[in-house]
């Protein structure tokens, strides 16, 4: 498919595939991108996976009929965008690879050979001229190999971004920029693939704000050219570790019911006092990677979880190493436990979080004491209000609008002094707000009537 004057989409889609990468479930297919750049000389940008070598090759030659390449781009060395390198360099005995000294030596690696006497090495800053056409190479190490390097043409303003911007699932050949719905599987396969690294990430978005990008192609997924901000914007908040959404992902694991019982209870008392966004996931029956993907959407997480062989049970365990080897952090957490004579899964469940930084721990959490009793119910009232106080806060039918506490807790700064006139809230902007004596709690605020 033509996507600008002089670029052409060649890529493939996999409609058998189970596990991506062996382990992701993938039941919208996946797509193996690559691109042919038409100019004065022909550049191909990366190969697909080994399965679709034909349909690939067909695909080259039918955008540039009797023509034959001059270059063959190689971005990433991963086997799904790189295992068609031998065919390609077999068919086209006058093209050249044009990629990494690191990509060279994964070569060698994956075929026996790394083209000493067919290529060109590039770096950080390299160009390569096509004709119109002048491609600059960008080093994005580590996003997520070492050897990647992404590209950007700056004569249509496209930006080949590699495994970056991409998402699970196959796209509309005919239609390669249809979008719809990119933000969930490009979550799950961000925090999935990419997520681990979002320092590099945050260096690869500081070199892209300084391109001028009208179009970002990624090995996976559409062709992104609307609302670029949108995109961009997604990935500097999962790469920074922000959450996203206001809301509470619950995770857990029951063996007969009892600690389910409890979370559903949870659940309701938590939507009950106005928490926006409530997900619960049950981990032995869940796709892991969606609840990975959640836990880093929303700003808490309850992990809930029985005493397992004196530890916590599997899937728990592997959600919360699925969470801590990609860098969870900057949460508000708690737990609910479940032991029918030594519970041990909160001490678990915190010690294997130690490492992650900037977590805020709740004071109230739940010990259940094999199913829920008068007190393990009062435990969960506690936790359901200590998660919501902040939306209690908000609902005017609960908010204590006499509540000092956060009053007497001020530092410097802008504060708005309100006042109702019967018919009306009226406020004034102040900065000279200060606390004279803790006992009694007074303040002192000036106030110009002008204003």
């Amino acid at each position: 498919m033509k996507i600008t004057n002089d670029i052409y989409h060649i890529g493939v889609n996999d409609m058998q595939i189970d596990l991506f990468e062996g382990h992701y479930t993938v039941p919208e297919g996946m797509a193996y991108n690559s691109y042919a750049i038409i100019d004065t000389k022909i550049a191909i940008m990366d190969t697909v996976d080994k399965k679709f070598t034909h349909e690939w090759l067909d695909n080259i030659a039918g955008v540039i009929g009797a023509r034959k390449p001059d270059y063959l781009v190689v971005q990433h060395m991963e086997p799904d965008h790189s295992a068609n390198i031998v065919q390609f360099m077999n068919a086209y005995p006058g093209a050249t690879i044009v990629s990494s000294a690191k990509a060279f030596v994964m070569m060698k690696n994956f075929f026996g050979k790394e083209y000493e006497d067919r290529r060109i090495v590039i770096n950080e800053g390299s160009e390569l001229s096509l004709g119109n056409h002048t491609l600059k190479f960008v080093a994005a190490p580590m996003v997520h190999w070492p050897e990647v390097m992404m590209t950007y043409d700056a004569y249509e303003k496209v930006f080949f971004s590699a495994d970056g911007f991409g998402k699970f699932g196959a796209v509309n050949l005919e239609n390669v920029f249809e979008e719809e719905d990119w933000d969930c599987e490009a979550r799950r396969y961000y925090f999935g693939i990419v997520g681990k690294y979002g320092a590099q990430v945050q260096a690869i978005l500081k070199k892209a704000a300084t391109l001028e990008i009208d179009m970002i192609c990624p090995l996976h997924g559409p062709v992104l050219k609307d609302d670029l901000g949108h995109y961009i914007k997604q990935y500097d908040t999962w790469s920074s570790y922000r959450a996203e959404t206001d809301g509470i992902l619950i995770a857990y694991t029951s063996v007969y019911g009892n600690t389910e019982k409890a979370v559903l209870k949870l659940e309701q008392k938590l939507k009950a006092n106005g928490c926006p966004k409530v997900s619960v996931v049950d981990l032995a029956r869940s796709d892991i990677a969606e609840a990975v993907e959640d836990a880093f959407r929303y700003t808490k997480t309850v992990f809930a979880t029985t005493t397992f062989n004196t530890g916590i049970f599997p899937y728990m365990r592997e959600f919360i190493e699925s969470l801590t080897e990609r860098n969870y952090q900057s949460r508000t957490v708690a737990f609910i436990e479940n032991g029918s004579w030594a519970p041990l899964a909160t001490k678990v469940m915190k010690g294997m979080l130690e490492n992650s930084k900037n977590l805020v721990y709740c004071e109230n959490n739940v010990k259940i004491l094999s199913a829920l009793n008068e007190e393990s119910e009062k435990q969960l009232d506690a936790l359901a209000e200590e998660l919501c106080r902040e939306y209690i806060a908000r609902k005017s039918d609960y908010a204590d609008k006499n509540d000092m506490k956060a009053l007497f807790k001020i530092g410097y700064g802008l504060y708005a002094v309100t006042c109702n006139d019967g018919t009306r809230d009226n406020a004034l902007i102040v900065n000279t707000v200060s606390q004279i004596t803790s006992s009694p709690n007074r303040i002192a605020v000036c106030i110009n009537k002008q204003n």
